[in-house]
């Protein structure tokens, strides 16, 4: 990843999924693309392209949601080639690396679930981290895959110590990286202080709940900061707002300037 801002690009609602109102895969192409124009305008270096607009959604992914965002993602590649591009399907890791596999992006993030078990508004989520691996040693992908530990819209089953779920991640699962989000930046950094201590050299990233106003003490914490719905004045079916953007990157920056 490039820098130490995350932004996500939520393409609308695509094509067969339930709130899609006719909009066709041209122009919600073309919003992915004006959306990452304006990031890259403001100092964005890596983005993260989601089918947030899909919801409600099961984990596995339907093929016209593959496909479709596989139009979307070829398209910021091809627009944007300077950018670090990563890919998260709602709710598909192994989707997720099929887009990011044939489109050239730079990285997977797995949200829901990468390992163990949750209960979430769509129902139980299981860990795919035996077929995502499969699909990496059969493609011979060597694209790195982020992995969310714990994700707050969801409830473990069995749970385990974050630590111990993180630990299992990186040395059973055999993640590149890691994604945490608590439900408040205190419990945000209570849990990167928490996993530091077990796995020190885990690249670390903030999954959200970053803003304008802590993402200075945040990234004393993680290597790097995923923001979404504050940049678009909390709601995510809003535009991106280039002023909320580049102060968020600017702030980040003072940051990186301290270490």
């Amino acid at each position: 990843m490039k820098g130490r801002v995350i932004c996500m690009v939520q393409t609308r609602p695509l094509p067969g999924s339930f709130r899609n109102s006719g909009e066709t895969i041209d122009t919600i192409t073309e919003q992915a693309l004006e959306e990452t124009g304006i990031l890259a305008e403001c100092g964005v270096k890596t983005i993260i392209l989601q089918n947030m607009g899909d919801m409600p959604i099961r984990q596995q992914s339907s093929p016209e949601a593959i496909a479709y965002l596989t139009v979307v993602g070829g398209a910021i590649r091809r627009n944007f080639p300077e950018l670090s591009l990563g890919v998260l399907v709602n709710w598909d890791g192994v989707a997720a690396l099929a887009v990011a596999d044939a489109v050239g992006a730079d990285f997977v993030r797995v949200e829901h679930l990468y390992t163990g078990a949750e209960v979430t508004s769509a129902g139980i989520l299981q860990g795919q981290c035996c077929e995502i691996t499969a699909l990496k040693r059969k493609l011979g992908s060597g694209i790195p895959i982020y992995a969310d530990v714990w994700e707050p819209h969801g409830i473990p089953l069995g749970p385990q110590p974050l630590d111990e779920a993180a630990w299992q991640c990186v040395h059973e699962a055999f993640a590149d990286g890691l994604f945490l989000c608590g439900k408040s930046a205190e419990q945000s950094i209570a849990m990167a202080r928490q996993v530091r201590a077990r796995l020190p050299r885990a690249p670390l990233y903030l999954g959200g709940g970053a803003n304008g106003e802590n993402v200075r003490e945040l990234l004393q914490y993680y290597d790097g900061v995923c923001v979404a719905t504050w940049i678009k004045n909390g709601d995510m079916s809003n535009p991106v707002d280039r002023d909320r953007t580049r102060y968020f990157v600017e702030q980040a920056a003072l940051e990186e300037k301290m270490i």
